[in-house]
Formats: C-alpha cells, sequence, structure tokens
C-alpha cells in the first residue's frame, strides 16, 4: 500500500513532465545550441553569433523598440484594465449584466490575432473609422498616420492583451474581503486612503500577475506588430521569424531568440522582485 501511495503521485505527474520535457525543453535546447555552434560544420562552439548581436547598433535600436512598445502596452492595460475590473467587480450589481461583460471581454480572446490586426488596419487607416471620428469632432484637420507607427502598433497590442489584465486584477479584487476596507473606512479613513493602503496592497498580486502576463505576451509578439508595422518597425519576433523563414540563418535566429529571452526573464525577474519588496505596497 505504502509502495502504491508513492507510485501514484510519479505516475500523475510522468505525462506533463514529458510533455513539458518533449515539447518545450528540448526546442529550447536546440535553439540554445544552435545559438552557440557556427563555422563551416554548423557545430563548432563560437559566440560569433551573439557578438553579431550585441556589438551592433542597429540590433539595440531593435531591442529598445521591443521593449519599450512591451513596457507601454503593460502600462495601458494595466491603466484601463484596473478601473474596468473595479468596475465589473465592484460596481456591477447585476449578475446578469457582469455576465454580459465577461463575455464581451473574453470573446475577442477566441478570434485569430491576425482577423484582429486586419480589423485594426481598417479602422486605423487614412480613411479608417478612427480617423473619420478624429476629424469629425475636430481633433485633427488631416487624417493621422496610424498604420507603421509605434502608436499603432500599441493600440492593436492593448486591444489583444487588455482581458489578461482584468481577469487577473478582477480575481484579486474579488478575493478583498469588504471588511478590510469597512474597518479602514470605520477608523476614519478617506476612501482614497482605504484604496491605497489596503485595497492597493491586497490586490498588488493579480496586478503584478497580469503586468506580467501582458508583457510576455507583448514583448514576443510577431501577427500584430507585423501587420501594424506597415514595414517601418521593427521588433525582435519580426527579425526572429525573418532568420528562420526567410533567411534559413537557424544560428543567427537563435542568437536572437536566446537574447529576447533572456532580457525577458531579466526584466519580468526585476519586476516581480520590485514588486516584494517591503513597502513596494504601501
Amino acid at each position: 500500500m505504502m509502495r502504491r501511495a508513492w507510485l501514484s503521485p510519479g505516475l500523475l505527474l510522468a505525462a506533463p513532465v514529458l510533455f513539458f520535457a518533449a515539447f518545450f525543453l528540448a526546442p529550447l535546447a536546440v535553439v540554445a545550441l544552435a545559438s552557440a555552434t557556427g563555422g563551416p560544420d554548423g557545430l563548432t562552439p563560437t559566440a560569433a553569433q551573439y557578438m553579431k548581436v550585441l556589438a551592433d547598433q542597429y540590433h539595440w535600436d531593435v531591442i529598445l523598440v521591443t521593449f519599450r512598445l512591451a513596457l507601454f502596452t503593460t502600462l495601458a492595460c494595466l491603466a484601463l484594465g484596473y478601473p474596468l475590473a473595479w468596475y465589473l467587480v465592484r460596481v456591477v450589481r447585476w449578475q446578469a449584466w457582469r455576465r454580459a461583460c465577461v463575455i464581451l471581454l473574453v470573446v475577442p480572446l477566441f478570434t485569430s490575432n491576425i482577423v484582429r490586426a486586419f480589423g485594426w488596419m481598417v479602422l486605423l487607416g487614412r480613411n479608417g473609422l478612427v480617423n473619420q471620428g478624429l476629424m469629425a469632432t475636430g481633433a485633427v484637420d488631416r487624417p493621422m498616420r496610424f498604420i507603421g507607427t509605434e502608436l499603432g502598433i500599441l493600440i492593436g497590442m492593448v486591444y489583444v492583451l487588455l482581458p489578461f489584465v482584468v481577469l487577473a486584477v478582477g480575481n484579486a479584487l474579488a478575493r478583498v474581503d469588504p471588511a478590510c476596507e469597512q474597518a479602514s473606512a470605520d477608523l476614519g479613513a478617506s476612501p482614497a486612503a482605504t484604496f491605497l493602503h489596503v485595497t492597493w496592497p491586497l490586490t498588488l498580486p493579480g496586478v503584478v500577475s497580469g503586468a506580467i502576463i501582458v508583457f510576455t505576451l507583448a514583448v514576443s509578439a510577431y501577427v500584430t506588430p507585423a501587420l501594424l508595422s506597415g514595414g517601418r518597425v521593427t521588433v525582435l519576433s519580426m527579425l526572429i521569424f525573418q532568420q528562420y523563414s526567410t533567411v534559413f540563418d537557424f544560428h543567427y535566429g537563435g542568437a536572437l531568440s536566446m537574447v529576447l529571452l533572456v532580457f525577458t526573464l531579466i526584466l519580468v525577474a526585476l519586476a516581480n522582485r520590485a514588486a516584494t519588496l517591503p513597502g513596494a505596497a504601501r
């Protein structure tokens, strides 16, 4: 009986561990190996690919654009997602309307990113609905150029990734005990002070998790930046795709991939560390 008790967890974990190793660790190892090899036979250990990436100003410009877009996307999603999550959890009392709002929020996730990106290409075009609305209200005198700019890419990525923040923050808000906020109010704290010292710290794990999800998805996004860039803005995912699908330089593509992965992990670790420091939630 004791032997069966020990074997059961192992059997339950065997399938997911094998799946993880076969479809994540093995491909990652292949990419890492390709990035650190080269030469005529393609198997000679070398750091030439990394030097090619890190010693070129063009690559640093692309890295800067990639992470700047990911950061702005994350901040915009947090700025829009937190109030929306608050509205759904704290303001809406009619359950049917809340369910309808959640459905409207989640349904776009079942649509291909390609379809949504083409939709934004139409909306943000020179004669699109966005420019027509801006000109009709007198906000601009002539159509603005969104396609081929970082602003256009930012709009598209915020639309795609906003639900992840709303769901994460909404779940955190739903777990906050109203008695804690009521106790703060009973002790004389203003609504703003109650939010800053009670609600915000209690929802910070949801904010951090939502921000990490959005940042990692934004920094590795390909479809939305590729379609909305108009060939004028380049991010790392586009360079990686080009090397693997067009140039077939797997060593160079592997180095780009590993640089993107390492930089992303470093920034996510720093953000997670900053969020857990004493006083970070105050």
